[in-house]
């Protein structure tokens, strides 16, 4: 397991840092690794959720347990099944790799973070498709960008935040 965990890690990497040189004059590999690893979570976060929400659920509310939930808010945690361990492998193993925080706190910051996500997420899709009478995916991808922005910050400087160093000087 370990084996492939470290060739899917390697690939990724290759792959992203081939593309780099492209953008090195606009940003630093760290924050063109957070981008390209995010566009890629994201592009599979708002498939998921347009799949689930036209093809699984066909625009149909879900009833569970006594409650009812309408389809873009079941879809919405559809795609976060998916899409959450995803980012979390794609930040912890390609992105903020030199943190120097065990996987433990990473895990439980990334959890807090996500956490916040899905309620953002929650809030911005009842209010754009519930009450801006928004078409669903365009809520979404709006909605996700909100959140891009509220976790890039988060995990910066909270999530994945380096342990300053110490000289022995």
């Amino acid at each position: 397991m370990k084996k492939i965990h470290q060739n899917v890690r390697r690939a990724i990497l290759i792959f992203i840092d081939v593309l780099y040189p492209l953008f090195k004059n606009v940003m630093s590999l760290q924050t063109f690794r957070y981008a390209a690893c995010g566009g890629i979570n994201t592009f599979l976060d708002i498939t998921l959720f347009s799949l689930s929400y036209n093809f699984i659920l066909k625009k149909h509310n879900v009833h569970f347990a006594g409650l009812t939930m309408s389809p873009h808010i079941a879809s919405l945690f559809m795609a976060l099944f998916i899409s959450l361990p995803t980012g979390f492998y794609l930040n912890r193993y390609v992105v903020f790799q030199q943190s120097g925080l065990r996987k433990r706190a990473q895990l439980s910051r990334y959890v807090l973070v996500v956490g916040i996500s899905i309620l953002l997420n929650f809030v911005f899709l009842k209010l754009f498709v519930d009450y801006l009478h928004w078409y669903p995916t365009i809520s979404k991808i709006v909605t996700t960008v909100i959140v891009i922005v509220f976790s890039y910050i988060s995990q910066t400087f909270y999530f994945f935040k380096q342990k300053p160093t110490v000289n022995a000087s």
